[in-house]
This record gives C-alpha cells, sequence and structure tokens, in this order.
C-alpha cells in the first residue's frame, strides 16, 4: 500500500521490455538504502516487486500484462520515473490510498503554468469518467492528486511548485502517456452497487421473502 507521495525521481538505466525483454533498471540513490530483495516499490506509481540490486540501481522483472497496461513499456535509458516505498503503519497517511494498480494509460491533452501552479489535463475514456469525482483524489504516474474538474472527455488537477519539482512531470509534455490509478472506492462500490440495488427491490408475486427461518441448521 502507498500513499501517493513520491520519494524519489529515479533515472532508467536500462529498459527492454519494448524488444522483447522483461527487466527494469532504475537509478536510485535513496530508494536502494535499506530494502531487500522481495521489497515492493511503485514505479511511475506501478506496484513492483525488487529482484536484484547493483549499488544504487534497483532492477525488477515486468509481466507482459504490466508492460500492456502501464507506461513502463515505453521507458527509454535516461528517463525520469517517480519512486514510492510502501507505507509503513503508523505512518502518516497525507495522500490517499494507492494500491500501485494501474487502471490504465492515457495521454496528457495540456500541462501549462497558470499563476505560478500548473494546470494538468488529462484525457478520460467514456468507461473512465465514472470512477472520476470532482474534488476525489486520483493517482497520476503515482502521484497522489486531488481533482479540480471533470468532462465528459477529460479531467483537470492543479500542480503546486513543489510536486513539479519532485516528481517527473518537471518533463512531462502534450502526449505522454501517464499511469491512472482510479480511487479504490469507486470500484468497489461499482461492484457491489448492483447487488445491493437487486436486494432492496420488493420480492416478486408468489416468492416469500428470505428471513433467518429460511437458514436455519437441519442437523
Amino acid at each position: 500500500m502507498f500513499t501517493g507521495l513520491i520519494e524519489e525521481i529515479g533515472r532508467v538505466r536500462d529498459a527492454d521490455a519494448e524488444n522483447g525483454g522483461n527487466q527494469l533498471r532504475v537509478a536510485a540513490p535513496d530508494s536502494s538504502q535499506n530494502i531487500r530483495i522481495g521489497d515492493s516499490i511503485a514505479v511511475n506509481g506501478c506496484c513492483l516487486t525488487l529482484v536484484s540490486q547493483q549499488g544504487e540501481e534497483i532492477i525488477f522483472d515486468l509481466l507482459e500484462e504490466t508492460v500492456a497496461r502501464t507506461n513502463l513499456g515505453g521507458l527509454r535509458d535516461g528517463n525520469l520515473v517517480n519512486l514510492e516505498r510502501p507505507i509503513r503503519a503508523g505512518a502518516t497517511l497525507d495522500g490517499h490510498f494507492v494500491q500501485g494498480h494501474i487502471d490504465c494509460t492515457s495521454p496528457i491533452l495540456d500541462l501549462a503554468k497558470k499563476q505560478g501552479n500548473s494546470r494538468l489535463e488529462i484525457a478520460l475514456e467514456p468507461q473512465q469518467v465514472r470512477y472520476v469525482a470532482e474534488k476525489g483524489s486520483i493517482a497520476v504516474n503515482g502521484i497522489s492528486l486531488t481533482v479540480a474538474e471533470v468532462s465528459e472527455e477529460s479531467f483537470v488537477t492543479w500542480i503546486i511548485p513543489h510536486t513539479l519539482r519532485s516528481t517527473n512531470l518537471k518533463n512531462a509534455r502534450q502526449g505522454d502517456l501517464v499511469n491512472l490509478e482510479f480511487d479504490v472506492l469507486a470500484k468497489y462500490v461499482e461492484r457491489m452497487l448492483p447487488q445491493a440495488i437487486s436486494l432492496a427491490r420488493p420480492p416478486a408475486a408468489g416468492i416469500t421473502p428470505a428471513s433467518p427461518d429460511n437458514f436455519r441448521s437441519r442437523v
């Protein structure tokens, strides 16, 4: 579990996923300290397992599913990636609950400075709009952000200078694909709501409503 507060910007040293490879190597002077093989680290918001370490370089295996669903497969040597280690029990939760499970990638439509801050607009597919709510939380490349506006085709969030400097958004350009993770609460509500509505409907004629007596043990 993560919070969406980026701890370090890592630099890709070797990315061969697109050419049939299955590993990602990242230089991370800070994140490489006091970690062990098998630990989880969010890379651009995607939860990966550390499989090897060589000094300040941390190495991950990439599944085909990971390459297909995230922007990790498009990384090139020298690209910057956002890094975050899992939150520890008892630590302050300053962002929001981020699982590290990327839902999709979407292109940046606009990133422009407005009165010192930056306005970031990201495209949404019609089937994704229902997961995004004004003033709700969303993770963009692993960064916990607050949604300011939502339309049928995009959403807008505002970036303060500190966030821009401290994440790989500082190098972002229009058209870049970013990883999106929607709030897990929205996905569970969607999953549970149809069943809840079905149970709330009055029973059809001739059907006896369920009661505790219907489920008594026959032992």
